[in-house]
């Protein structure tokens, strides 16, 4: 396969098997059979990154920051969220609503209407098309909105700086991708999320405290923040971005993450993402929901959620040191709440 082939398929931005395997045939040559929406698009990708190229790296004292939001349902971590990361440095907000039905189109236009969110859109679709729909609002903050950097987020995470701002490395950093560890926060469903001071270590062997494959206790993929310079492709679940040119550096910003938030949250996520899932013909990405939604199918999911949680070993985990305390997102909106 030629070179142009390859770096097609490795970027993932757009282009099939079969489209890379034409153009590798011919000599790298893009012929009329693989020229399709999708590629023409990604070369369009390729002209700005091209015309970016001169700030691709570029320093700059206060950059502005947008966050992406993929939402339904989230009325209980919304508000919560938006007032969290504003508190951070976030400059504005683009949010992409996939038919939410409880108050999380009310919260929305709240924050829209006080200027903190730039952007609404409405996804009627029912297919789950994640890495298309935040790409979206990634050229929308980039082009429309003037974006220095993007995080593209979801509303059960909590991106937390211990400098107090998420510009702070921003501004420090020459790489244009930043790679940011996740740390799953243990669910207290008698108290408020934002009062949860609890969070887990990865347990290699899971067998041994009855741990489900996916359980809270199982490694979780890096994210990324990047810049809007020579932006072209997001990855499935925003962990991963094909740039050009690219220059990644770890970052010491941490997400709290907060995937499950108890029995009745859980089962209705996995069941509503999996049926979603089901209706996209892509199988790349979530994983973990097809797992879930196949025990569903089977009448298994709650007794599974057990397993999730680790609550049959829960005084184990916790003498073991896999359970451990943290009250670091608690003391900030203690802080929140005084300002």
């Amino acid at each position: 396969m030629g070179k142009i082939a390859g770096y097609l398929t490795e970027k993932r931005g757009g282009y099939d098997q079969k489209d890379a395997q034409s153009i590798g045939k011919n000599n790298g040559k893009i012929t009329k059979q693989a020229v399709c929406k999708k590629s023409k698009q990604f070369l369009k990708k390729i002209s700005i990154a091209v015309i970016d190229v001169f700030k691709a790296f570029n320093h700059k004292s206060e950059p502005r920051l947008i966050m992406t939001l993929l939402v339904k349902d989230e009325e209980e971590m919304l508000e919560k969220n938006l007032i969290f990361h504003k508190s951070l440095g976030v400059d504005g907000f683009i949010v992409t609503d996939n038919n939410s039905s409880d108050a999380t189109p009310r919260i929305l236009q709240k924050y829209k209407d006080k200027g903190w969110i730039l952007e609404v859109i409405n996804e009627k679709a029912t297919n789950y098309e994640q890495k298309k729909w935040v790409d979206r609002m990634i050229w929308k903050a980039k082009m429309d909105h003037k974006a220095d950097w993007i995080i593209n987020a979801d509303a059960d995470e909590l991106w937390f700086s211990s400098s107090g701002s998420l510009k702070t490395e921003l501004e420090q950093t020459r790489a244009n991708v930043l790679v940011c560890e996740m740390k799953c926060v243990y669910p207290e469903e008698h108290k408020p999320f934002w009062e949860w001071d609890q969070t887990v270590e990865v347990v290699n062997n899971p067998l041994f405290y009855d741990l489900s494959r996916y359980s809270l206790f199982t490694r979780q993929n890096k994210k990324v923040i990047h810049r809007a310079a020579g932006y072209l492709q997001i990855s499935m679940g925003n962990h991963k971005v094909a740039m050009f040119p690219k220059r990644k550096a770890v970052s010491n910003i941490c997400i709290y993450h907060y995937n499950i938030r108890g029995k009745k949250p859980f089962l209705n996520k996995m069941i509503n993402g999996g049926k979603q899932l089901e209706q996209n013909p892509s199988k790349h990405g979530g994983r973990h929901w097809r797992y879930f939604y196949q025990l569903y199918k089977e009448g298994l999911l709650e007794v599974e959620y057990d397993r999730v949680v680790g609550k049959n070993s829960y005084e184990r985990l916790k003498q073991d040191g896999f359970i451990r305390k943290d009250r670091t997102i608690p003391e900030l909106f203690a802080r929140l709440k005084e300002d």
